[in-house]
């Protein structure tokens, strides 16, 4: 056997088979006359051509260990990712880096987790899967279903109404989606009752210590125009009512008078004879007083407008959402489906020439993390941070929940670990980016956080910051200028949250409690046309999975919690007595075409 049939491939090519054309070339020999010097060349040669590929193939291997390692070493130290601020001299320029996250929560300690080994294999899993496709369906809901239902709750079937009962006021309790919510019932009840509302005011809470009103937060004129055909709004009592002692002459109604999602029958026979008498019922709180079924249809139908219709941000909040939307979308000529209805003629501005199709825009997915102090305390829950945790939310409890610190002490409660086996504990940030991860969403997937100051500060955040580095919240979207007019003011900061996420290509929640989450969901549900998704985590089934972190498998783990979130995707009409502002897919709001 010659020497050249003993060579790598690369240089027993078909040049020097018999029949190649350069062998046919008269001008050269069949066989190549090889010197003992040129096959010494040969030899010298053949050992590093041959091990070429495989260098090649074990340093691959190598860059991916490194580049795995680091993730991991952000995982278990406290980084973070890139920061997104604004460029001052263009407010709509690309972002880059804003201030460190430390200005806005103060850390107080580090925070320990259970979930170490998960969060590793995460990791690796999405460095793994950097150059994989995502699963499919994962930005999508079931279309052809869901785009059967259309928005139609503006169909009225009624004459206007005279108000000639008297006057209805309310100030309502809670932070912003509680608030609408009962605005929305209080329209209701003007309607039942033929009263004149007079524009609704907001309660001032230790909790949220927000002073805005509703003109701070909506269009009052709006507010007050679009409803006419419906009720009569004014903005203040009339002069002979102006005096009057209402709490003496019993006109003061309190969630205490009244049960939690009370009746129609109930109003009609309790609040009417009061609103007759003395010509004015105030409501103080409001919180969920009004059932949703047994309700008539118009009247349910009137709900839906006010929440879906009625009810538009103040221009200034819509101008800062609109830079939100713009900068979380990378500066691209987009604009989403539900853009107008949230940030109204601002939406037009984003768009240059013809813009781009819905179907081919940017993509974010909206995170909200109800992971703030309230809710924590709250749930009874344990998170990880010992006994110093536990003396902290106590303390806060006695101050913010004094009736939950009584039944701590008067009645024998479940206790953190029953209460988180039974899904009834919000979702950790570590909880909430394994189930990303696990989802699918890739490296690359842009990130929207909603929320509020985070409890256990930063720190708690490091690993989805890690695993997602192009996660941005409001405060990195927006320049300190443009974010000062809301500073203080929670629920202002919470309607730009409300527009990040009810925006987004895919929305997820940690806590299908929460208020924000649940207004989200319907008005993507309303205006989404089947193509605005929502993940619904299931925290019960959920909880059974993270139990077993210390020995799941990752592929494993993947599969049980795309089982577990698949599930609550499927498209249905609206259960009785479920809310319509979470769930409008229901004739009163929604109209369907088979």
């Amino acid at each position: 056997m010659s020497l050249i049939n003993g060579l790598p491939k690369q240089f027993s090519d078909s040049d020097h088979t018999p029949n190649s054309p350069r062998n046919q070339d008269p001008t050269r020999n069949h066989k190549p006359n090889l010197t003992p010097r040129f096959r010494k060349r040969i030899a010298r040669v053949r050992p590093w051509k041959r091990f070429k590929g495989l260098v090649c193939l074990i340093g691959l291997v190598g860059l991916f260990f490194v580049v795995n390692w680091w993730m991991l070493y952000r995982i278990s130290h406290t980084g973070f990712g890139p920061k997104i601020r604004s460029s001052n001299n263009n407010p709509i320029s690309s972002v880059v880096i804003k201030k460190d996250l430390r200005e806005i929560i103060e850390v107080k300690r580090p925070q320990k987790t259970r979930f170490g080994r998960l969060l590793k294999l995460a990791a690796h899993a999405l460095a793994e899967g950097q150059m994989k496709p995502e699963p499919k369906g994962l930005w999508e809901e079931p279309y052809a279903l869901a785009s059967n239902w259309k928005p139609c709750a503006e169909e009225r079937d009624w004459e206007p109404s005279e108000g000639n009962n008297g006057y209805i006021m309310i100030t309502a309790n809670g932070g912003l989606n509680q608030q609408r919510v009962a605005v929305c019932n209080a329209v209701a009840i003007a309607r039942l009752l033929n009263a004149t509302l007079v524009v609704p005011k907001f309660m001032f809470s230790s909790v949220w210590r927000d002073e805005s009103q509703f003109g701070d937060i909506y269009q009052e004129e709006y507010f007050i125009d679009y409803l006419k055909p419906d009720i009569r709004v004014v903005k203040g009592l009339p002069e002979e009512l102006q005096s009057l002692d209402l709490e003496a002459i019993g006109s003061v109604v309190t969630d205490e008078d009244i049960m939690k999602e009370a009746k129609p029958s109930f109003y009609r026979k309790n609040i009417l004879p009061i609103l007759i008498k003395n010509r004015v019922v105030h409501f103080l709180g409001f919180g969920h007083r009004l059932a949703f079924d047994p309700i008539p249809f118009q009247l349910q139908r009137l709900r839906c407008r006010c929440n879906f219709h009625a009810l538009r941000f103040a221009p200034k909040i819509q101008k800062a959402g609109a830079l939100i939307l713009q900068r979380i979308r990378q500066n691209m000529s987009y604009s989403a489906p539900l853009d107008y209805y949230l940030v109204g003629p601002y939406a037009k501005k984003m768009v240059k020439g013809k813009g781009r199709n819905p179907e081919k825009g940017p993509r974010y997915l909206a995170l909200h993390l109800r992971f703030e102090i309230d809710m924590v305390a709250h749930s009874l829950c344990e998170f990880g941070g010992g006994e110093e945790e536990q003396k902290e939310l106590e303390a806060y409890r006695e101050i913010h929940f004094p009736a939950l610190t009584l039944l701590k002490k008067t009645r024998k409660l479940p206790s953190p670990a029953e209460l988180r086996s039974e899904g009834l504990c919000p979702l950790t940030p570590e909880e909430a980016v394994l189930m990303l991860a696990a989802l699918g969403f890739n490296r690359k997937t842009h990130v929207f956080l909603a929320g509020a100051q985070i409890y256990g500060g930063p720190s708690r955040l490091a690993s989805l910051r890690s695993l997602y580095p192009h996660l941005v919240t409001k405060e990195d979207l927006l320049s300190p200028s443009e974010l000062e007019p809301f500073k203080n003011f929670s629920s202002r900061l919470a309607a730009l949250d409300f527009i990040g996420c009810t925006a987004a290509t895919a929305f997820a929640m940690t806590d299908s409690g929460s208020q924000l989450s649940a207004l989200v969901t319907g008005y993507r549900m309303y205006y989404g046309g089947g193509r605005m998704p929502t993940i619904r985590p299931n925290k019960r089934r959920l909880a059974d999975i993270f139990l077993k972190n210390s020995t799941i498998q990752w592929k494993i783990f993947e599969q049980r919690v795309r089982k577990a979130v698949r599930q609550t995707k499927q498209i249905h009409r609206r259960p009785t007595a479920r809310s319509i502002y979470r769930h409008p897919r229901c004739l009163e709001c929604m109209c369907f075409a088979e």
